[in-house]
């Protein structure tokens, strides 16, 4: 004896699974028994859905049609809704987007028109910067000219001879000039270390301002290509992490700060250029002014000096000339005692002779008498008269020692005005003439 159970195939929807929605239990039938048709039919019933399964299988099917078909619809009218609503929102994102970008690229036109306006007005600074400090070389190289010219001056003049070596008025205007030569190349030379380090200063803001230059004409580039791509523009391309926040991006703040601190730093820069300018020029007109003057106090002090010698000189030849006179005369005068020394000896003679032969006479005749008394008196005046004549003759013989040592020291003196002439007039004055100009003292 048999008895079979059938048991309902489970409810499997294909479609669902396809969705990857979850599968929904078939609803549970209450059991009917059934009744036993006999062993005979076993075999035909077993596996088979019953009608009541069969209509609710199908109505099944019917109602999951249905509300896939709902569901289509909403999810339909829900696509509709959003694609209309984020075309416009994204055409309205782009738009903002586009405009954003040509802000951004009038701004950065902006910032690097002052940029460039700043780098030229560096480079011109530096220009001007780099022809004063050619100037200033130029002013220093000048200076050497005058040095050399005033040591010059100072060892010629201390090869003057005898009394002439004096520390007049010349040497000490020559001790002034060399010690403000000094001093101007002194100040020359800190000058030009001012302004090698402010072109050094110029280089270095002008450099940042060029990089920022750079960087915001590749980003004024890289945003122009930005601005014109459209939905139709065939080089665009998937970038997934382009979206992503990069690392070591500055804000906006940051960014325009960036650049007004580079700006500022030219503008320092320009504003410190524009004053050394000033400086130098002002140090060039000074100094050159100086070395001109002085040069003047220089060469008007040779020229007293010389007209003081020329004096000297003119005074010692006239002294000398009339030494040379009295030389002449003292020497006449010494022939003419010597002559008349020499005239006194025959008188001398003839009275000698005359008391020598009165001397002679005999007995009571060698008497005083008035020729005896006469004759003794004349050889004492001749005598005395010798003697007064030797005694004169050598004083003027002394005179005449005296105007030579006069004369001699007149000689002597007007050679050393001579030769000092020579060296204040001919030497020094003549070297004085390459003194430079002064345009070449202002680096010119």
């Amino acid at each position: 004896m048999s008895s079979e159970v059938l048991v309902s195939r489970p409810n499997y929807d294909s479609r669902a699974v396809a969705q990857g929605v979850p599968e929904k239990e078939p609803p549970v039938e209450p059991e009917v028994p059934q009744a036993s048709s006999g062993s005979a039919t076993a075999g035909y019933r077993s596996a088979k859905y019953t009608t009541t399964e069969w209509f609710s299988n199908y109505h099944t099917v019917l109602q999951q049609a249905d509300t896939d078909g709902h569901r289509a619809g909403s999810i339909q009218r829900q696509s509709k809704t959003l694609y209309q609503n984020t075309e416009a929102a994204t055409f309205k994102t782009q738009a903002q987007g586009t405009r954003l970008l040509g802000e951004r690229l009038q701004e950065i036109h902006c910032w690097r028109s002052e940029l460039q306006r700043h780098i030229e007005q560096l480079r011109a600074d530096t220009e001007s910067l780099l022809a004063l400090k050619t100037r200033l070389e130029k002013a220093l190289d000048a200076t050497e000219t005058p040095y050399a010219i005033a040591t010059d001056n100072l060892n010629c003049r201390a090869r003057r001879l005898g009394p002439d070596l004096v520390r007049d008025a010349v040497e000490e205007e020559l001790l002034k000039e060399v010690d403000l030569i000094r001093s101007v190349q002194a100040l020359l030379k800190r000058t030009t270390a001012q302004v090698v380090t402010q072109i050094k200063m110029n280089r270095e803001a002008k450099q940042m301002l060029e990089l920022d230059w750079s960087d915001k004409y590749q980003a004024y580039n890289l945003d122009d290509r930005c601005g014109r791509h459209s939905n139709m523009s065939p080089d665009t391309r998937h970038h997934p992490s382009s979206a992503t926040l990069q690392d070591q991006v500055c804000n906006r703040s940051s960014w325009t700060q960036f650049t007004q601190d580079n700006l500022t730093k030219a503008m320092q820069e320009d504003l410190a250029t524009s004053s050394l300018r000033l400086l130098v020029e002002q140090v060039l007109h000074d100094t050159t002014e100086d070395l001109r003057v002085q040069c003047a106090s220089v060469d008007q002090a040779f020229s007293q000096r010389c007209v003081e010698l020329i004096e000297a000189k003119r005074q010692l030849e006239i002294k000398l000339t009339t030494i040379l006179e009295q030389i002449g005369a003292q020497e006449r005068n010494i022939v003419a005692l010597h002559q008349a020394i020499d005239n006194k000896e025959a008188p001398l003679r003839v009275a000698q002779s005359r008391l020598y032969l009165r001397s002679l006479r005999p007995n009571m005749e060698l008497c005083r008498d008035e020729p005896q008394l006469s004759l003794e008196g004349e050889v004492r005046e001749i005598d005395a008269t010798v003697t007064s004549l030797q005694q004169q003759l050598s004083e003027a013989r002394g005179s005449l020692s005296h105007l030579e040592e006069s004369r001699m020291a007149l000689e002597k003196d007007i050679n050393c005005k001579t030769h000092s002439l020579f060296i204040e007039r001919d030497k020094c004055m003549t070297h004085r003439k390459r003194y430079p100009t002064v345009s070449t003292l202002s680096g010119y």
